[in-house]
């Protein structure tokens, strides 16, 4: 038996894929579905956490996050189900500490699902409004209004949530700056502790895609790059005014209520994905899980038969990840952690390339730290891409 205070920590990510609808942006891995089948996918969760019984002796659970999909689509006592399951198959870091996610759409809780979710233990909620305009949000195919998630949103503060993030997206097909903005400071007078706000990207294989894709017929409805990127200044400026930090690229919070979960990816904590499609990053892995249905719920409880696409991640992958993963955050890397874990200074490895990125202006670097500049940040694409070693070789 693993010494508790020896554990390793870990996150876990639950995948939820189902929805009232598809957005007509979205090519995640969502769909509408009925009780019975929502009953049978858990099941198949169910039996996919129990086969970590072994390996999880070593871990310490620090977070867990259900996104989707929309998880509140389930019923609360197949989520209490789930969390019941990783108390008993895991070990809990600290149950004071520990953080547990759970996404929520519009028109899909109530004062009772919320009264639930606080009891098992679910202590932040992330909200997907995306837009506080109706026309936009019927634009995105979203299944609500803005007045259905005002009372969500509502109803989540007077059961008693205390950390809740709001998603909201810009570059939408006709948006003005004006309606933008609005979006921006409605949001803020709402005071959420976390707000992630990202840029439309027109996926393929997705009814905009159709409509807005390279070379499609509306594609010229979409704003130019010099609205994209006033739009992405005014979120800086906005969201800076009333308090948020930007902490990583597309993540602003309040002071102390940064994502756990999302950090834990971007400082290469292991974590492991459980669901349809989901993907892991464990015992030195990358792989996800059967991305069809009832391939995955035939396979779920089988580790080695459910594993797909499977990465071992060498020293010189794991560097690449420890740089390009690390400065999306906005406190950068620290130099003593890079050391740590691949027994080298980082200048040793990546001296000629920080050399070069702070000439140019895009980061910067002292005794301890090394990190983007705001200017970095905005090229971020191009700069971590400087951090290929095989790019160098």
């Amino acid at each position: 038996m693993v010494k508790k205070k020896n554990r390793k920590e870990v996150g876990i990510y639950v995948h939820i894929p189902f929805c009232l609808k598809k957005c007509r942006y979205c090519d995640f891995l969502s769909t509408p579905t009925d009780e019975a089948e929502k009953e049978r996918y858990v099941q198949a969760v169910l039996q996919e956490i129990a086969s970590y019984q072994e390996v999880a002796k070593a871990y310490q659970v620090r977070t867990i996050y259900f996104g989707g999909g929309t998880p509140s689509l389930l019923n609360p006592s197949l989520i209490c189900d789930i969390l019941e399951k990783i108390a008993k198959v895991f070990s809990i870091s600290d149950r004071s500490s520990l953080e547990i996610t759970l996404e929520v759409n519009p028109k899909t809780a109530n004062r009772e699902k919320w009264k639930q979710y606080k009891a098992m233990g679910i202590n932040r909620i992330s909200i997907g409004l995306q837009s506080t305009h109706d026309d936009e949000l019927r634009l995105l195919g979203r299944a609500h209004s803005y007045a259905d998630f005002l009372e969500t949103y509502t109803q989540a503060r007077e059961c008693g949530f205390h950390n809740i993030s709001i998603d909201v997206m810009s570059a939408l097909p006709g948006q003005t700056l004006e309606k933008y903005e609005e979006t921006l400071q409605r949001i803020v007078e709402l005071n959420p502790e976390h707000i992630s706000s990202y840029s439309l990207i027109i996926e393929k294989h997705t009814p905009f895609w159709e409509l807005y894709g390279e070379g499609k017929a509306c594609e010229k409805d979409l704003p130019d790059e010099a609205l994209d990127r006033k739009m992405y200044e005014r979120t800086k400026e906005i969201f800076s005014l009333h308090a948020y930090e930007r902490y990583e690229i597309s993540n602003y919070a309040k002071k102390g209520f940064e994502s756990k979960h999302n950090s834990s990816y971007w400082q290469r904590i292991p974590y492991i994905g459980i669901g349809l499609g989901a993907s892991s990053f464990f015992e030195d892995q990358r792989f996800h899980n059967p991305l069809q249905m009832q391939e995955y719920i035939r396979v779920a409880g089988n580790s080695e038969k459910r594993k797909r696409e499977v990465e071992h991640i060498g020293t010189r992958e794991a560097m690449e990840e420890f740089m390009f993963l690390g400065l999306r955050m906005q406190c950068g890397i620290e130099k003593a952690a890079f050391y740590k874990s691949f027994g080298k200074q980082i200048e040793q490895v990546y001296g000629e390339v920080l050399e070069k990125l702070e000439k140019q202006g895009v980061l910067r670097q002292n005794e301890f730290c090394v990190f983007l500049t705001d200017y970095g940040i905005d090229v971020s694409n191009l700069v971590l891409s400087e951090f290929l070693l095989a790019r160098r070789a």
